[in-house]
Order: C-alpha cells, then structure tokens, then sequence
C-alpha cells in the first residue's frame, strides 16, 4: 500500500531532494578528488623511491649523526589526515566561487618523465651536500652566480644544486617541494586567494595594484591571475632565472616581472592595494625580515593587505613542532629556527599592520596584516 503523504512528508522529501549535489556538482567533486589524488600518489611515488635511493647512497657517503625532534612529531595517518583537511577547505574555496577549480601542476607525459629524471639525477648531489654539510657552493663561485647579491641569499638552500641561480633549479624546484609535501603545496598556496577573492569583490579588479613577493616560477601569481581575470599582478624575485621561467609559465599580458629584493621594493610608498608572498620569510635572516616588514607597510595603501602564508610556527599546532625542528637539521635552512619562535603579529604590528587573521593549511600558516589607516 502506498503510504499517505503529510504535508510534512512532502516538505522533508523536498528538503532531502534540493540538499542533493546536482551532477555539475558532483562531477567538479569527483574530477577535483581524482586529480588531487593522483598528485598525491605521483610524488608519494618519488618520496618513495628518492628514500631507497638515499638509503643505498648511506654506504659510500659520510656518516651524518640522526636528527632529533624537539618535541612530537606526527604519524603519517594523521599528515595524510590534514592533507585531506587541506584538500576538503580548497574543494570548499572553489564550490563557494573564490576560485576556479584548480588545474595546478599538469604536466605532459614528456614534461614530468624529463621532470622526473632531472630529479632523480639530482637526488645524489642533494644527498653528498648534506653528508659533507656542503651548502656554500653558490657563494664559492660567486663570479658565476653574481657579487652583487646579499650574502645571505647566495647559499645552497635545502642543498639543493645551483641555489636559486639557474634555470634548472627554477624547473625543478616546485617539484622537489612537491615531493617534500606529497603534492600539497599548491593547495597551501590557494589559501592566500581566500581572502584576497573577498578584497576583489569589494573593488574594481582593473584599478587594484597587486604584487608578489619572491614569486619564484609563478606559484601563486598565476592561480591569482587565472581567478581573476581582471587582475594585473607584478611578480617580484631576486634570481633572474626564476623570473624567466615565471614569464614562460604565465604568458599574460597581465603579468609583469621585476627583480628586485624584498628589503627594497622598487615601488612608491602607499603605493599598492595587496601585497603577497609565500614561503618567504623563513628564508631570511631576522634583521632582514624585519626590513621586508617595514618595505610592505612602506608600500600598501593604508587599509591594504598583506597575504602571508610560510610554515608553521612553534606552537601553532603542537604536534607538528618536532617536525619543524627537523627542517633545519634534514635541509639547508640556515634561517628556519629563528623564524620558528619569531613574534610576527608583534613585528607587524610595530610597523603599523594590524594581524586581521591567521589560520592553519597542513604544514603552513595562513594570515592577513592589514595596514592600519591614519
């Protein structure tokens, strides 16, 4: 027997029906989860195999004593817990309309098996920096790499070959780090488009001056860009080479590049509505940083932004503080314990940015300093 509808019974059956995700719906959901699952298995893969390589690479290398964490460390389960974290927030981003569904890091068939091998054949050069603790090589052949840059940047970070003064680093860099955080770092990276997709809705995207700070190869420039099709965006970087792949890698006419350091921005005060950088500021030294805070407060227009995202600080999510303790100790990182412990709401406060906000993204802080106005 057919059962009778109440009126109630029909309003809940109406409820169920429109809370269902419409096929659009779950067509993005499922092309989202199969491509960030396969980023995650694709350098889960290599961080595999780069660790058996660097395991048969132990015998004939130095011996190096073992790290020990300051503090805990988190299990695999639950990293692999918060890259889902991750992953579910930049899916939501994208279902609420801050930002197209991503399309980040695809390569070519040809592209990633060049990629690839590149990264495998620099895996032992990485490995025998670290034994030897060789990390002044850029420095050493400073008449190749240029005299003319601050000494704290001609360094070998993370051992990696050429520093940030050739090419080749610049195309193998996002991958190395991609390998490091099993395909997350992207989806870190997005995070910063939150709140600058709220600062655009309020503005005509034609009229809003926007630079990023050590821009790199465009990781966060050219998803800023591809959101926001309006948006000029002026991408800021010390390597040269790094500054040529980024134009390769973002043919716009809304992009310009400058090299320039972030302790000396080439722009007018008050001159700049956003500001970004990402993974910056634990690659300087303290009295550097410092000077770069003061730079952004020098250059935003008051009411400005400044969208931050670098690691994780002590005691930001403390089961993650051994594991930051390990950086410095496993990479290159000369600066990373200072910036560990670094008071940046303090800092920026002093120089007049006002901490709007700071949240968590896996292994990365996320926050927005607003410059105060008079």
């Amino acid at each position: 027997m057919k059962p009778v509808e109440t009126r109630e019974t029909v309003e809940t059956s109406g409820q169920e029906r429109s809370a269902r995700p419409s096929l659009g719906t779950l067509a993005r959901r499922t092309g989202y989860i199969l491509r960030q699952g396969s980023r995650i298995a694709l350098y889960t893969a290599h961080s595999e195999a780069m660790r058996r390589v660097n395991n048969r690479l132990k015998a004939d290398l130095p011996e190096t004593p073992t790290p020990v964490p300051d503090g805990p460390v988190p299990s695999q389960r639950r990293m692999l817990a918060d890259i889902a974290k991750l992953f579910a927030a930049d899916l939501k981003s994208v279902e609420d309309g801050d930002y197209p569904s991503p399309r980040d890091g695809t390569m070519t068939p040809r592209e990633l098996l060049r990629t690839s091998r590149a990264f495998f054949a620099d895996v032992p050069r990485v490995a025998e920096r670290r034994a030897t603790g060789s990390h002044q090589e850029v420095f050493e052949e400073s008449d190749r790499f240029g005299k003319h840059l601050p000494r704290y940047y001609r360094q070998n970070f993370h051992f990696q070959t050429d520093g940030w003064f050739s090419e080749e680093s610049a195309r193998l860099y996002d991958f190395q780090v991609d390998v490091l955080f099993s395909g997350a770092t992207a989806a870190m990276r997005r995070r910063a488009l939150v709140p600058l997709a709220r600062i655009l809705r309020a503005k005509d995207q034609r009229k809003v001056a926007y630079a990023d700070l050590a821009c790199g190869t465009g990781g966060l420039l050219k998803p800023a860009l591809a959101a926001f099709p309006r948006l000029r965006g002026i991408g800021v970087d010390l390597s040269e080479p790094y500054l040529n792949v980024a134009r390769e890698r973002i043919d716009s006419h809304r992009a310009s590049f400058v090299k320039a350091m972030a302790e000396t921005l080439p722009f007018s005060d008050n001159s700049l509505d956003v500001v970004s950088c990402v993974f910056l500021f634990h690659e300087l030294p303290p009295k550097v940083r410092r000077q770069v805070i003061c730079e952004v407060a020098r250059v935003l227009k008051p009411g400005g932004s400044f969208l931050f995202v670098d690691s994780l600080q002590t005691g930001d999510i403390p089961d993650y503080d051994g594991l930051l303790s390990l950086f410095p100790q496993l990479f290159h990182e000369p600066y990373f314990t200072s910036y560990l412990k670094e008071d940046l709401t303090g800092l920026f406060q002093q120089a007049g940015l006002r901490e709007n906000a700071v949240v968590p993204a896996f292994v990365s802080r996320v926050a927005e300093f607003v410059k105060e106005k008079a």
